[in-house]
């Protein structure tokens, strides 16, 4: 598969997977900007990509940010779909108790790419058309906590 990218800025470095394994590439901040405890904030990654169509780019917060400083993402995964051509903005969330301080040059999440499917749709006649589980409409934890 190829990604193409286009840097909005020359002097920052061009994303990249950090080791042989890394499922995902670092998104740094194109911007310097301070984030409230309990704020969020659209970050321009300062990128724009080009991936095949049948995938996506899935937005993750880092995990030392998260740990470290109660740092995510808020949308968390953010769809970036395949036809999509703008920069790539993270919306940041401080989760922390102080301040968090972005610097231009930070990585501030991952991106990863994802396969996806999309299916053929066919409406069902009626609610009995639907295949009944023992489950059924069983949610939002119905399944127990354990």
């Amino acid at each position: 598969m190829e990604v193409k990218i286009f840097k909005m800025d020359k002097d920052l470095p061009l994303p990249r997977f950090e080791t042989e394994r890394s499922a995902g590439i670092d998104l740094r901040s194109r911007e310097d900007v301070i984030i409230e405890p309990g704020k969020w904030l659209a970050v321009g990654s300062g990128i724009k990509i080009q991936m095949p169509a049948g995938y996506e780019a899935q937005v993750r917060p880092r995990s030392g940010l998260a740990f470290k400083k109660g740092i995510s993402v808020l949308n968390t995964p953010g769809t970036i779909d395949s036809d999509y051509r703008g920069e790539i903005k993270i919306i940041l969330i401080n989760h922390g108790k102080e301040n968090f301080e972005v610097k231009r040059g930070d990585r501030i999440a991952q991106l990863v790419f994802k396969k996806v499917e999309q299916p053929d749709f066919s409406e069902a006649e009626s609610e009995e058309a639907l295949e009944k589980t023992e489950r059924g409409e069983g949610g939002l934890g119905s399944t127990g906590v354990n």
